[in-house]
């Protein structure tokens, strides 16, 4: 546990130190997310912050290859080398979105390119264990679009997610420290040590450093390229823990029932829940999927009167409940303990919506409590009422 926690370190304090570098040069060359009439924060904030959070992941790895347990990884694994050049084009493509706001077909475009080398590179869903049915293997017809389709399903899961002050960075950490406890806990192939647990260390040693800058009110933004690049370091942490692992999970009676393949949904399931139901409303109305709406998971608790860091608290307590509620049925033995725990959480988890849903408050979203829609840097999402958000 020691060499992840400094490789963790590592990253988190590289993260907050050039931050404010970061934001400093974004003010210098013009990289500032000015208010309009699409976007939701009242005065002109830097951008970029996806630029220190690769730093971060860079100096991560270079931390981890000086740590001997590490060593033998960057010689038997590819995916470390792989989060470095795909991570580049990531970044690359974020940073012009930034600045620019790159179409949707480029976009999607740069994100299939960097899916594309990650596979070239050896990132891939080749095999996992299933219960009752063992090792399966994928073949190449198979591993190839379905790696391509589930990098791009958890980069815009994320970016998607960047709607609120500190949002995505929280459930990117909250998430990674989940997975990396139920990765640490798995027997993997390369013994002791585990490529998708380093990556997991790394990610949420990013999301934990850049958070104290980005939390409400937010000082600078990571914009596309860091709420993409955690998206990246997400998917390839679970390829390489779910998809390259042929062995089973270890722990409770019920680690069958958890379904090794199923453990990466639960523990970014809010994210992908607002995807799926973003989707489904575009397409019932007949819009393209890619058009912008303003009712993604967090306004809607806007909306019934939550306030910003309110809302971003509670898809904090949500994401961690479901997580908790994955390792729990994956490593706690005895049926009758983990339903105990599950119903718990899930009474907390519906203790903590259900009023706030059936009481919508008078006055709702007035003055602090008003909020527009969209990512953080107001592209994802229109807006026409004021937000909270005061940079520095």
């Amino acid at each position: 546990m020691i060499p992840y926690l400094i490789v963790f370190g590592a990253t988190a304090l590289t993260v907050f130190a050039t931050t404010p570098l970061v934001r400093k040069l974004a003010v210098r060359f013009g990289a500032i997310d000015k208010p309009s009439d699409r976007k939701v924060h009242p005065k002109p904030t830097p951008t970029l912050g996806g630029v220190a959070i690769f730093a971060g992941v860079l100096m991560g790895l270079v931390a981890s290859r000086l740590v001997p347990d590490f060593k033998t990884l960057f010689g038997t694994s590819s995916e470390l080398w792989a989060i470095v050049v795909a991570g580049g084009v990531i970044v690359a493509l974020g940073i012009l979105d930034d600045v620019r706001e790159v179409v949707v077909p480029a976009k999607l475009a740069g994100q299939i390119l960097a899916a594309g080398l990650l596979v070239l590179m050896g990132v891939q869903l080749l095999y996992f264990w299933f219960p009752g049915q063992g090792i399966l293997s994928l073949s190449p017809d198979l591993a190839v679009p379905l790696t391509i389709i589930w990098v791009l399903v958890m980069v815009n899961a994320v970016n998607l997610i960047d709607g609120l002050d500190g949002l995505a960075a929280g459930m990117v950490a909250i998430a990674s420290i989940a997975f990396f406890l139920f990765i640490y806990r798995t027997p993997g192939i390369y013994g002791g040590t585990n490529p998708a647990a380093l990556i997991c260390a790394i990610s949420a040693g990013a999301a934990v450093g850049f958070l104290p800058w980005n939390f409400y009110p937010a000082r600078i933004f990571m914009g596309d390229s860091g709420a993409m690049l955690l998206g990246l370091l997400l998917s390839v942490a679970t390829i390489s823990g779910v998809g390259r692992n042929a062995y089973p999970p270890s722990g409770g009676d019920l680690a069958a029932v958890s379904i090794p393949v199923l453990v990466p949904l639960l523990v970014i399931a809010i994210p992908l829940l607002d995807v799926v139901l973003a989707i489904g409303r575009r397409v019932r109305r007949g819009s393209p999927v890619s058009h912008a709406d303003k009712q993604h998971i967090h306004h809607r608790l806007l909306d019934i009167g939550h306030s910003h860091r309110q809302a971003v608290l509670l898809m904090y307590l949500w994401s961690a409940l479901i997580s908790g509620c994955a390792l729990a049925v994956a490593f706690i033995n005895g049926r009758l303990t983990v339903a105990v725990i599950v119903v718990v959480l899930l009474g907390i988890f519906a203790a903590t919506a259900i009023p706030r849903l059936l009481v919508v408050p008078n006055g709702r979203r007035k003055g602090r409590h008003q909020a527009g829609s969209g990512s953080q840097n107001g592209k994802d999402e229109p807006a026409t009422s004021e937000n909270a958000r005061q940079p520095a």
